[in-house]
């Protein structure tokens, strides 16, 4: 179950993995092309997906969803660097 007021975690919660880095996939849509379509695509061809641009995106440790939230670009010394505003969080204390 998701909920969008848990409170932040802390890496200092005690937790024996609490330091250990984890990888997160960021879904911002899928596309489904035909494979005929898939083969004759090349450089700038347009695949286009089955979201829009201001849609939630899903947050995925493996294969499980962990958080939805919103694309967002942040001020840094990179433009055009992107970040996940968390807009619902999934309870993980029981783990991934």
């Amino acid at each position: 179950m998701m909920t969008d007021d848990s409170p932040p975690r802390s890496p200092e919660s005690g937790h024996p993995f609490s330091g250990v880095p984890i990888e997160i996939t960021i879904s911002v849509g899928k596309a489904r092309p035909l494979i005929g379509e898939l083969l004759k695509m090349g450089r700038d061809a347009v695949l286009p997906l089955d979201k829009r641009v201001d849609d939630p995106v899903e947050l995925y440790v493996g294969d499980r969803l962990i958080a939805r939230g919103e694309l967002e670009e942040i001020e840094s010394d990179s433009p055009g660097q992107l970040a996940v505003r968390l807009t619902e969080v999934a309870d993980l204390q029981d783990g991934l």
